[in-house]
């Protein structure tokens, strides 16, 4: 087939999408497509040769490793040469027509949240993962949570806050501590401060006002975190993330042996049975579908609280569905395999 593999953007995940990118344009090559990794963002702006040609350009492994810290998003823009508002770069949409499906390997609000699925279901384009509504709505933490708190599955009491200047000092004193304060939009743990002091708990909101100021404040739930992946409306066994300094921000997710990493987690049946159930339930009541990864934290008492969803979670060489794919024999390539085929099935093309 031939498979355009749609990464970059303007995302603060952007380095993430171009990792997953380069691996899942690898694999897909492995098994004999013509995969193509393009930049959403900068689209063929350095290709000259005819557009189906660059089905056959070989693959740079330049953004393989991720750099820490997020990207100069104000660089990204600076150094593209199409004068444009369009979102899609030079030559993009004319080459995802050309494919028999585009993989999509964006991140975050760039094209996790349902406007390039609503895009390609408008233009005719088949694509990878769940679709435009079901993505929106698990974008938004505040929403989500919203619409599973009635299914029975515990989430730490949060509150939704569009922050201004003239807020944050009331807030500092009024907020419960301790506090996770994070992005409504966001993924990859840009943007999430846990707070158990009012200086702590300041700065977290001066940066999330500096965020743009939408964000949700929760519950602190003390426990293990425990994450779990779901593909073909199965959950596979669970992951436990154990970082070595603090908590699983940024860095610790994406710099190899920031965290230690072990599926399935070392928790008992019940628990299992419990965190797998809870996923299942929020990633059906979402309508999502082809895979996602939903995170929790799970208390002494083996009770899983859910804390978000991911519809399309990262495929890096540190990230977590393709070693939960692995703990059941499906090798990183074989799980690509799965996406495309489920992912055509779903649109009606398989």
């Amino acid at each position: 087939m031939k498979i355009v593999v749609l990464a970059g953007g303007l995302s603060p995940e952007r380095n993430v999408s171009l990792s997953s990118g380069t691996m899942i344009a690898h694999a897909l090559q492995s098994l004999g497509h013509q995969a193509a990794l393009v930049d959403m963002y900068i689209g063929l702006e350095d290709y000259n040769g005819p557009l189906g040609d660059y089905f056959d350009q070989p693959i740079s492994d330049r953004w393989r490793n991720i750099a820490p810290g997020a990207p100069d998003l104000a660089a990204v823009k600076a150094a593209r040469r199409l004068e444009s508002p369009s979102q899609f770069g030079q030559g993009v949409l004319e080459l995802c027509q050309m494919a028999d499906i585009v993989f999509l390997a964006l991140h975050g609000t760039c094209g996790e949240d349902g406007r390039v699925q609503a895009a390609f279901d408008l233009l005719g384009i088949p694509y990878t993962g769940s679709g435009y509504l079901g993505s929106g709505i698990a974008m938004d933490k505040d929403l989500t949570k919203r619409l599973i708190a009635h299914l029975g599955v515990q989430t730490p009491r949060w509150q939704r806050l569009q922050l201004t200047q003239q807020q944050i000092e009331p807030l500092t004193q009024e907020l419960p501590l301790p506090s996770v304060v994070k992005p409504v939009a966001s993924g990859s743990s840009i943007g999430v401060f846990i707070t158990h002091s009012r200086e702590e708990l300041r700065t977290a909101l001066e940066e999330s006002l500096a965020l743009g100021g939408a964000c949700v404040v929760e519950e602190y739930i003390t426990g293990r975190e425990i994450q779990v992946a779901l593909l073909e409306d199965r959950a596979l066994p669970s992951i436990e993330i154990i970082p070595k300094t603090g908590f699983y921000d940024y860095n610790n997710k994406y710099q190899p042996g920031a965290a230690e990493e072990v599926t399935p987690a070392p928790i008992p049946p019940a628990w299992e049975a419990a965190v797998q159930q809870a996923a299942l339930t929020v990633y059906r009541a979402l309508g999502l579908g082809v895979y996602s990864r939903a995170d929790f934290i799970v208390d002494e008492t083996g009770t899983p609280w859910f804390l978000e969803i991911n519809t399309l979670p990262g495929m890096t060489p540190t990230s977590l569905v393709p070693q939960e794919a692995a703990a059941v024999g499906i090798g990183y390539p074989a799980l690509c395999q799965a996406i495309v085929e489920e992912s055509l099935r779903l649109r009606g093309n398989g």
